[in-house]
């Protein structure tokens, strides 16, 4: 019987936007390191990748790498408001992250888990679902692109956007436990004209924190990718 593969779990804490992409970075260039030179076929030896949870300490608003008509104007506006404003090297449009939101970013190398780029997309999407099942919200569902992530009622509960260079992803999603929603009011959403966002919080009609829902979260991860977690202190500085 095939061992499950092993992803090292790397909890962040609440920290700036940026400092969690800083540590994400370092941990594809270890995993990169890991794989090797070359774009072979096969895995390199050691664990599968990676796995970054975090919380943003403050507003912050992020545009993919599909660009805006203004960017410039855009950026001063929702600057402007009291966030921060940062580009991301992962698919997709404008969107917001800040506290109340989980954000979990997998550096896995697909190689080693055996998936596809789209297959890893709706792997993301049923680790989100299987949290919802387990909150008691089985109405959660993921759509047909372009409404990639995790939907009720009609409205994003949970965004998905991705990075994958040289068989290794990076970026990953974005789940609205007690995030404050007006936030969104400001923006289009990634892109998606005449749509809503929702939060776990407003679901249950009660406050959820990213604490209280990270154990179910890490549990339907496992269960979707097939992989053991093994908890990572080592310091990433």
């Amino acid at each position: 019987m095939r061992a499950r593969p092993a992803v090292r779990l790397l909890r962040l804490g609440r920290l700036a936007y940026a400092e969690s992409l800083a540590a994400q970075e370092r941990c594809v260039g270890r995993q990169r390191a890991a794989a090797g030179p070359g774009p072979g076929p096969g895995p390199g030896p050691g664990a599968a990748g990676w796995l970054l949870l975090s919380e943003p300490a403050g507003p912050v608003y992020t545009r993919g790498l599909r660009g805006a008509p203004d960017p410039a104007a855009e950026e001063r506006r929702l600057r402007a408001l009291g966030a921060e404003f940062r580009r991301a090297a992962r698919g997709g449009l404008l969107t917001f992250h800040g506290p109340g939101q989980l954000l979990a970013y997998p550096v896995l190398d697909l190689r080693h888990l055996g998936l596809s780029l789209r297959a890893y997309v709706g792997a993301l999407e049923a680790a989100a679902l299987g949290l919802c099942r387990r909150l008691g919200l089985p109405a959660a569902a993921a759509r047909p692109p372009p409404y990639t992530g995790v939907w009720l009622r009609g409205r994003k509960l949970c965004a998905v956007g991705v990075h994958c260079g040289r068989h290794i992803t990076s970026h990953g999603l974005a789940l609205n436990c007690c995030t404050d929603l007006t936030w969104f009011d400001h923006i289009v959403p990634c892109g998606l004209e005449g749509t809503g966002v929702t939060s776990l919080s407003e679901e249950l009609q009660r406050h959820v924190t990213v604490d209280e829902i990270t154990e179910p979260f890490l549990d339907a991860f496992e269960e979707v990718f097939q992989c053991t977690l093994a908890s990572h202190e080592e310091s990433m500085g």
